[in-house]
């Protein structure tokens, strides 16, 4: 008790100047982040169009640097069961061009324009919601078809880096679409948890992208837009159909990420500061 009474006595007798800096070390609680991730989710649900538009492009061309970057690893490294440890560092490229570029991604927006749809539910926040998903969705998948198509077409690249990444995207090959909507649930938990630590994470933003996009890489988890390159790759090369792209690999990896960033990450970061909103 003394040493309580203590300690609130010299927490009394701080300067302003000290109580600001004692201010600015403590973190943030949860209702203040929360809310500093709800701002930021209805700033992007009220983008114009065609904003949207050229943001989701961007961002869908950019992501496809994560196959390139791991494709380039692993064809330089030799066969070892060591090797997708370091190769899972090329996959974080595209995530850290994409996110600290503010390009759209839609994986992101699972979290972040969840969130005013949640605190405040009407059926224009959810109208806003679906344009969103729906503008960003098409147009980063458009975008990492567009590098597909230009990696097969030899417009950009190597022939050698072209069969480093086809080499990468058979991977997708060896899961069924149950298995592939399964890998696609803890894909879509670690990308929601960016934006929800990113306000707290005080000049670090670089080293959480690297290390929660890392682990999707090395789980071999299921992003449905960085995966959609990959898919393309292969329908493109002819070693699937682009319907079996399409709604074999990208639509449950769609699925599996909308479970895992809504469904779970979105929903329970609401959920535990529902009831002091």
């Amino acid at each position: 008790m003394a040493d309580d009474l203590q300690s609130r006595k010299q927490d009394i007798d701080l300067s302003k100047e000290e109580q600001a800096a004692a201010a600015e070390r403590q973190p943030a609680n949860a209702r203040v982040l929360h809310e500093a991730v709800r701002r930021s989710g209805d700033e992007e649900l009220d983008r114009p169009a065609w904003s949207l538009v050229w943001s989701g492009l961007a961002g869908g061309i950019a992501i496809s640097a994560s196959l390139l970057g791991q494709a380039l690893l692993e064809s330089r490294l030799p066969d070892t069961s060591w090797r997708p440890l370091v190769a899972s560092l090329g996959y974080t490229l595209g995530f850290l061009i994409v996110i600290h570029g503010r390009l759209q991604l839609f994986t992101e927006s699972t979290l972040t324009a969840v969130l005013p749809v949640a605190t405040h539910p009407s059926l224009r926040h959810l109208g806003r919601l679906a344009r969103l998903w729906t503008l960003v969705l098409a147009f980063n998948l458009l975008g990492t078809l567009l590098i597909a198509a230009a990696t097969h077409l030899a417009l950009i690249g190597s022939a050698e880096q072209h069969q480093a990444m086809l080499a990468v995207s058979r991977k997708l090959l060896e899961h069924d679409w149950l298995a592939t909507l399964k890998l696609g649930i803890p894909a879509g938990f670690l990308i929601a948890a960016v934006p929800w630590v990113l306000p707290t994470a005080r000049g670090q933003s670089f080293w959480i992208v690297l290390t929660l996009t890392y682990f999707i890489g090395l789980g071999g988890f299921a992003h449905v837009v960085a995966g959609s390159c990959e898919a393309w790759l292969l329908a493109l090369g002819g070693e699937t159909t682009m319907a079996h792209a399409a709604f074999g690999l990208i639509l449950p990896a769609l699925i599996g990420n909308v479970i895992g960033g809504t469904g779970l990450f979105a929903l329970l970061a609401h959920a535990q500061v529902h009831n002091e909103l």
